[in-house]
């Protein structure tokens, strides 16, 4: 947890160990038997490429963690829900209630090394990246012990390996294929995953980093979250094409059933595989949907029914899905779960209150121009708004004040 701010040079919060990783620690040595998942057929469709295997093995306690990693993050959405309406939190605020499965299905497939890249809806990811609840919520909150130092709130958010929370739509996507770039150029042995809405799908950028990729056989997963609806326009309405997974048109492509998160972890973990196996970049599908609303500011219900969603969340939740998995499994009793669920609830409830008691940015001048060099590797100055306002970092303050201190 972060008890005070975290160091300039060391942005990234570790998971809490207060989460679950010290019962887990004990669950693991107990359950780390390898299982057999077998998928149904309707969880991926192909373009250009073989399916990932629909049978296969993983560890229990793979499943135990995805499992608690979804539920914290559906309490945190939860809790950044009431802080907003409670006027806590201002500005933008887009929750993913509804698409956890992605963002843990995705992080338990792939390793530390690899990077990350999403857009506005990335609460989720900041948290299965290392950052803490507390530090999101904070950062939502404009709190110094935020992700970002309060200064990103809901969009801007990072974390060692994740380079946002992307305000600008469809803007991340050449960044990660840059990110791709470089792991190429340093010969790393791992990939980029750049994720982006359907509402994205039909930017310009889009089609200018698959092309480049290709080009250049870089290691990048291009991930659309289709979740059916961008802002308040359905799909169809706004792409004369929806098999977001075919637009790669000369990258194969592989939809897959994006409220499962078994089979957001395979195609993830076979995404990786196949790239690293030397075939160049590969356009993904997860296909999702979000209960709530664009943002906090949109109902989401003046153009898709009620039933509509109340049918998504009876018969597709991600948190059930996986919870059926280790009842049928026999992996977990219903009294164990509900303790992870009791648990869950009492950690965030306590995240929050952390988040909520922690100090907003002082009102220095200073705090203003962090972050925009790593510290040591300054200019002498950097002009702000106005040459008036250019800031002086050996004196750290601006350079034409003649006041006397």
């Amino acid at each position: 947890m972060l008890s005070k701010i975290a160091p300039r040079s060391a942005i990234r919060a570790a998971r809490p160990a207060s989460l679950f990783s010290r019962a887990l620690a004990t669950e693991a040595t107990q359950n780390d038997d390898l299982i057999t998942i077998d998928l149904p057929e309707s969880s991926f469709e192909t373009y250009n490429l073989d399916a990932p295997e629909l049978s296969f093995q993983t560890n229990k306690s793979t499943l135990l963690q995805m499992y608690k990693d979804m539920i914290i993050i559906r309490r945190m959405e939860m809790a950044s829900d009431a802080l907003y309406k409670a006027k806590k939190i201002r500005g933008f605020c887009h929750l993913s209630v509804g698409q956890e499965a992605i963002a843990v299905g995705i992080e338990n497939a792939i390793n530390t090394n690899d990077s990350v890249i999403t857009s506005y809806r990335c609460h989720g990811f900041t948290y299965m990246r290392g950052a803490s609840v507390k530090a999101v919520l904070a950062e939502l909150m404009g709190r110094r012990s935020g992700v970002s130092y309060g200064k990103g709130g809901s969009m801007h958010m990072y974390a060692k390996g994740f380079y946002g929370g992307n305000g600008i739509v469809g803007a991340q996507i050449p960044l990660g294929a840059g990110l791709a770039f470089a792991h190429k150029y340093k010969n790393e042995p791992n990939v980029s995953f750049t994720l982006y809405g359907d509402g994205a799908a039909n930017q310009g950028q889009v089609f200018e980093a698959f092309n480049m990729a290709k080009l250049w056989n870089l290691p990048a997963v291009f991930c659309c979250e289709n979740n059916k609806y961008g802002m308040g326009t359905a799909a169809a309405r706004s792409s004369a094409m929806t098999d977001y997974y075919k637009r790669g048109q000369y990258i194969p492509g592989l939809k897959v059933n994006g409220m499962d998160a078994l089979a957001v972890y395979q195609a993830s973990k076979y995404a990786k595989d196949w790239i690293l196996s030397g075939n160049g970049p590969i356009v993904l599908e997860y296909e999702t949907y979000r209960y709530g609303g664009h943002s906090m500011s949109d109902p989401g219900t003046t153009y898709r029914t009620r039933e509509e969603i109340q049918h998504m969340r009876s018969r597709n939740d991600p948190i059930s899905g996986l919870k059926q998995h280790l009842l049928e499994q026999n992996i977990a009793t219903e009294e164990e779960i509900k303790s992870w669920d009791k648990a869950a609830r009492k950690y965030v409830d306590e995240q929050c209150a952390e988040a909520e008691a922690s100090p907003a940015p002082e009102a220095k001048m200073d705090i203003l121009f962090e972050d925009v060099y790593v510290p040591g590797s300054e200019v002498p100055t950097l002009r702000g708004r106005l040459s008036d306002d250019t800031w002086d970092f050996n004196k750290k303050g601006f350079l034409h004040d003649v006041r006397v201190e």
